[in-house]
């Protein structure tokens, strides 16, 4: 092939016809949704591991409360992971991007998204950590289930029978790690609920940013998302939650601060990974592919944090992936010849 897309060979070139480039663009598409999706979901299990090394530090480590030292959490490294994009978009020129795009109709559904995704879901999905463990990880995986239904019925993005397989086969793992309940945790149960309600709002902000991500720059999207949620975290939850008094601890600690900042780190490469795979994939594709980060969260955990090693840990953690690898190939595909 040559630099003007045309196929070479002994007889001279043969010019693409306009189906060969559709397709030759089509797959591109796809190996890039495929790529950010993927790198999505190893980095939020990183940032997951992140978030929980912070809680190990004083003030937050002996927070009085369920709600605070999540919310507080939640918001400092939202906040960190809009301040590390606004910086990046700074450099690229698209700052004036932020203020021009909240005034369109997709850049109203990233709000929506990002109040959904971040207050709502974030807050849950910490204090489900806080309740449950590594054990809440999975159970918040479901979100590609949901974000799938909503798409769905909202986008009329109809998922194929192999797709659907792969999500059920995903929410089975979750299941898998769940089935045996830990000793020693009496907020257990509540912890998975908090986790189902990230799973679900999750799916809603996944089923928004499919929409507004494809037609706002997604860097753009993901800087409002994020700016978003953590001045919503940190000037409206954390005082209603009772966590000025921590937030003000945590800030002069300074030790937990650089902790979240890095997460925040990990944060914003996650969504703005996220959001692309599912503005070039779909949402059920993009989503699914981001659920690995319960196989990277749990892996994180039992490695560098000491969470238990059990059976279900590691069954459920590879089921997961499996699951996710239907949704994005045909296995069948590995024993068929390329043409």
């Amino acid at each position: 092939m040559n630099g003007d897309g045309a196929v070479v060979n002994a007889k001279g070139a043969i010019p693409m016809t306009a189906d060969d480039k559709m397709k030759l663009v089509g797959k591109k598409f796809r190996v890039t949704g495929i790529t950010t999706g993927l790198i999505s979901g190893l980095t939020y299990g990183i940032y997951t591991t992140l978030v929980l090394v912070a809680g190990y530090y004083e003030p937050l480590a002996s927070a009085v409360g369920m709600l605070a030292a999540p919310y507080v959490c939640s918001g400092l490294n939202d906040l960190f992971a809009g301040i590390w994009l606004t910086i990046y978009n700074a450099k690229c020129g698209r700052l004036g991007e932020l203020g021009r795009s909240l005034n369109t109709f997709p850049g109203k559904m990233i709000v929506l998204g990002s109040l959904l995704g971040g207050p709502i879901a974030n807050g849950a999905y910490l204090v489900g950590l806080a309740m449950a463990g590594a054990y809440a990880i999975p159970i918040s995986a479901t979100c590609s289930l949901f974000g799938a239904i909503f798409a769905w019925i909202f986008l009329k993005q109809k998922p194929t029978k192999r797709v659907v397989a792969g999500m059920m086969i995903c929410v089975a793992g979750a299941i898998i790690i769940n089935w045996v309940k830990p000793e020693g945790s009496p907020n257990f149960t509540l912890g998975i609920i908090c986790a189902l309600i990230a799973a679900v709002s999750w799916g809603l902000e996944g089923m928004l940013s499919s929409y507004g991500g494809a037609m706002i720059d997604t860097d753009v999207a993901v800087n409002l998302r994020e700016l978003i949620s953590g001045v919503v975290d940190l000037v409206i939850i954390v005082p209603l939650v009772g966590g000025l008094a921590l937030l003000g601890g945590t800030m002069a600690a300074g030790l937990p601060l650089l902790w979240l900042a890095a997460a925040g780190l990990n944060a914003a490469v996650s969504f703005v990974c996220w959001y692309k795979s599912n503005s070039t994939v779909g949402c059920a594709i993009g989503m699914s592919l981001n659920v690995t980060y319960a196989f990277w969260g749990v892996f994180f955990c039992v490695l560098f944090l000491g969470q238990a090693l059990t059976p279900t840990i590691v069954i459920g953690s590879v089921v997961i992936v499996l699951g996710a690898i239907l949704v994005t190939m045909n296995p069948l595909d590995l024993f068929r010849k390329g043409e």
